[in-house]
């Protein structure tokens, strides 16, 4: 299936070609990577099946993910799990999702641990439901010592709603006399749910969708993106040594020119 490389301006980027991962890691790894995992429902019907069998798919594709991240040695892996946005979804829908992450987390937490991930939480996560909350707080405590990869789960989380509980934050401490109102964007970050995680360099979305679907929108400012018209449940490690292939292939400027 096509794969895009698109940098901010809109550029088509040439494929890195199909690299083992032994010629990947020789070259630079991202140390964040960012993940729209989009798909799970048309993977289901594609196959006559309901959506919450492709979470259930989706799922164990997360477990790959997770594995080869670590051993290609990326730090920060982000994965956009439930927008604010979802709770639109049916009612039947939303209390499988919910009743599949605390499955998954139930199933997988002592490998997680095995393997040294680090699991962290951003999003409203107050309004999630409670046996949902906790089970992800659990996550946390149990995780939150490990240091070979930082696994950071988006959950009912958005890109609008960060910024905006950011800039409420930021103007408590100011109104406190903890901030001064002159304040910067390294300031304006420290508040942000990420505070004290770098930005993504690259973000991979899957199912060929061309938009960023309210994730990451402050952090991906300048984000190499990469997408695929594969469907999350069927996105494997070799996509994901792919993606980091392709992105060893771009030219990052930050605005500013090539040094010749």
């Amino acid at each position: 299936m096509a794969k895009i490389g698109l940098g901010l301006r809109g550029k088509v980027h040439k494929s890195g070609g199909d690299l083992s991962m032994e010629e990947v890691k020789k070259g630079i790894i991202p140390q964040h990577v960012a993940v729209i995992m989009d798909g799970n429902g048309r993977w289901a019907k594609k196959r006559r099946q309901p959506r919450l069998a492709g979470h259930r798919a989706g799922a164990k594709a997360i477990r790959g993910i997770v594995e080869i991240a670590t051993e290609v040695g990326v730090e920060y892996l982000t994965l956009y799990t439930f927008s604010t946005e979802n709770w639109r979804r049916p009612q039947e829908e939303v209390l499988g999702l919910m009743q599949l992450f605390e499955e998954q987390l139930e199933k997988d937490l002592d490998e997680l641990d095995r393997q040294g991930v680090k699991i962290r939480v951003i999003g409203r996560l107050d309004e999630v439901r409670e046996s949902t909350r906790n089970a992800f707080l659990r996550a946390v405590e149990r995780t939150k010592d490990n240091s070979k990869l930082n696994l950071i789960i988006a959950l009912n989380y958005s890109g609008r709603a960060e910024i905006l509980d950011t800039a409420k934050a930021l103007c408590a401490a100011v109104k406190e006399g903890k901030e001064t109102s002159d304040f910067d964007e390294e300031i304006f970050s420290r508040y942000m749910y990420t505070s004290n995680i770098p930005d993504p360099e690259l973000l991979i979305r899957t199912s060929g969708e061309m938009r960023i679907s309210n994730f990451l929108l402050w952090q991906i400012a300048y984000a190499e993106i990469w997408i695929t018209d594969k469907l999350w449940p069927d996105f494997s490690k070799k996509d994901f040594i792919q993606a980091i292939a392709d992105f060893q292939t771009r030219r990052r400027r930050f605005g500013g020119l090539d040094e010749d």
